[in-house]
């Protein structure tokens, strides 16, 4: 039997880590999250320190290593094991790093739409010119402890209600994520991970995909804005759910 999106239903359960991107928090993942729950998969959606229901923990020192360790002390606390470990955006500095740390208990790494960093990399480097500027300013502004959220419309969102919904969730994302070198990158995986490019918009992770690409790793190419998780959560987990899924989106 076939359910709504077209996803052959699972006999064996899947368990799903999700890590949300700058800005957000676990509630950005709740469209995903039903839709993968009603295939019979067990997902876990952690809120990073001080963002999001988390907002209240943020301080000086929280930065890219205190983001790993909390998502690495999720799947360890939970015991998880076989673990589908999805990161979207700036996530994909989180997801690399734990991958790295314990991969004995990550089955698949997919990164949507975001860095793919290798050793010493920060990601306030790996941004095009014009972003880390308006980044670095905003820390500056902030007193080096916080960077302001970016405008929905300005990641490839064109409905409104979506931009109305989304705008008053985001909470500023610590400033010394974007400042902290990543200690192990993508030389210290022992596996290829999976890459999925939104270009439906300005497609500024597009070094990303070819770095994967010649890493070895299962590039797809989706036809969507980077908030994909929200605006278009049934195209997400169909890629998601099958590992071999279609190489392009209809």
């Amino acid at each position: 039997m076939t359910d709504s999106i077209g996803t052959r239903r699972r006999t064996q359960k899947e368990i799903y880590v999700l890590v949300h991107g700058a800005w957000h928090g676990a509630w950005c993942w709740r469209p995903v999250e039903t839709l993968l729950q009603e295939l019979g998969a067990q997902v876990f959606t952690p809120t990073l320190t001080g963002l999001g229901d988390r907002t209240h923990l943020l301080n000086e020192e929280t930065g890219l290593s205190t983001h790993i360790a909390d998502v690495k002390a999720a799947i360890e606390s939970e015991d998880l094991h076989d673990v589908v470990l999805v990161g979207h955006s700036y996530a994909g500095m989180v997801v690399t790093g734990v991958a790295a740390q314990i991969p004995e208990r990550i089955k698949r790494l997919v990164i949507v739409d975001g860095f793919l960093p290798e050793a010493g990399e920060v990601a306030i480097n790996l941004l095009p010119e014009r972003a880390a500027s308006h980044y670095l300013e905003s820390a500056r502004k902030n007193f080096g402890l916080v960077i302001d959220p970016r405008p929905v419309a300005n990641l490839g969102v064109t409905d409104q209600q979506i931009i109305d919904e989304l705008t008053p969730r985001l909470t500023p994302q610590p400033a010394k994520t974007y400042m902290e070198p990543i200690k192990q990158g993508l030389e210290a995986l022992p596996f290829p991970g999976e890459y999925l490019l939104c270009s439906g918009w300005s497609t500024p992770f597009s070094p990303f995909a070819l770095r994967a690409t010649a890493a070895g790793w299962k590039v797809t190419e989706l036809n969507a804005d980077h908030e994909i998780l929200v605006t278009n959560a049934e195209l997400l987990v169909r890629h998601l759910a099958i590992p071999d899924a279609a190489t392009s989106a209809a």
